[in-house]
């Protein structure tokens, strides 16, 4: 690694900010934990400014971290795709890319950004697949396409999972609605509210709060409406007819409007949970244009992602 390298200066920090620590960073890279300390000092240094707050058992980003990380991401996007147009000038990647990915999600931040990727790479092709149900990786459908998008957790050990994005959730609900029944201002005053769920097997963290160091189930006692579709769930809590727990890649547009209103940040956004938004594909070795995109979509999306990022700056959230 160049230290004198701003790509791998950049990358490198945002490196420790992904993992939250010197030593994880450290295996990222040919490099000890105290020469990736020594890297951030001097970017620091360099800066005039604090990126980390440290203790013992983390590394965090302070807020001038957080802002720093947005300006590094866009840097480091900014240079992949200078380089890709160089390349592309000669040996220009061509082919097809498919890709399964959940509706939702696939709607608001997978499109958009394939069409970036694809304006950048203009011999390239992708089909995308938006579906509402759970893909089961089985048989034939293994070979229908390149890269599944999952949210959540991941069972399948056959499969090569790349991290695209943490998965953070909030509780939230309309201003209308608070109007009528209160703000809840802990866990267990869910209980006495208006749900909004999920019907059946419902994400595993949902309505899951950290309390005296567990993981708590705290959910409305009365579930108004039940479905097993996240957009169905985003129109009711709009609507004003109870609170739900959802993902912030689906509500921080509406958050940031105010049409909704966060519950239980009063600190900042909740941790991220264990799982994360992953890209999927099978174990034999990915085409070099799959490979394309899945960096591509790593610093498009990221660790913060960019709807984190900007409610992170507009928390807490006052009621």
């Amino acid at each position: 690694m160049n230290p004198d390298s701003l790509t791998d200066q950049l990358s490198l920090f945002l490196d420790v900010l992904e993992t939250g620590s010197f030593s994880a960073a450290a295996r990222r890279q040919p490099l000890t934990p105290s020469a990736v300390a020594r890297r951030i000092d001097a970017l620091e240094r360099s800066l005039g400014s604090k990126l980390f707050s440290r203790s013992t058992h983390a590394v965090r980003a302070t807020p001038s971290g957080l802002a720093f990380a947005e300006r590094a991401r866009r840097i480091l996007g900014e240079l992949h795709l200078a380089r890709a147009e160089a390349v592309s000038l000669s040996s220009a990647p061509e082919g097809l890319i498919r890709i399964d990915a959940p509706a939702p999600f696939g709607r608001r931040h997978l499109a958009p950004a394939l069409a970036e990727f694809l304006a950048t790479y203009p011999g390239l092709d992708v089909q995308l697949r938006l579906i509402d149900s759970f893909i089961d990786l089985q048989g034939e459908h293994l070979g229908e396409v390149d890269l599944v998008l999952r949210i959540g957790p991941l069972a399948d050990t056959r499969l090569v999972a790349t991290p695209l994005s943490p998965l953070v959730r909030v509780v939230c609900a309309s201003p209308d609605y608070l109007a009528r029944r209160g703000v809840p201002r802990t866990p267990q005053e869910l209980l006495e509210h208006d749900g909004l769920d999920w019907e059946g097997l419902a994400p595993p963290f949902a309505w899951r709060f950290e309390q005296d160091g567990k993981l708590q189930l705290c959910r409305p006692a009365r579930r108004r409406l039940t479905a097993n579709n996240a957009e169905a769930l985003l129109s009711s809590v709009r609507a004003g007819l109870g609170v739900a727990h959802l993902p912030t890649w689906l509500v921080g547009e509406y958050l940031l409007r105010g049409e909704l209103l966060a519950l239980l940040c009063e600190h900042g956004l909740p941790p991220a949970e264990p799982s994360s938004i992953y890209a999927l594909r099978l174990e034999r070795e990915a085409s070099s244009r799959t490979h394309l995109l899945l960096n591509f979509l790593k610093q498009r999306f990221g660790f913060p992602p960019p709807w984190d990022q900007a409610l992170q700056a507009h928390l807490p959230l006052r009621l």
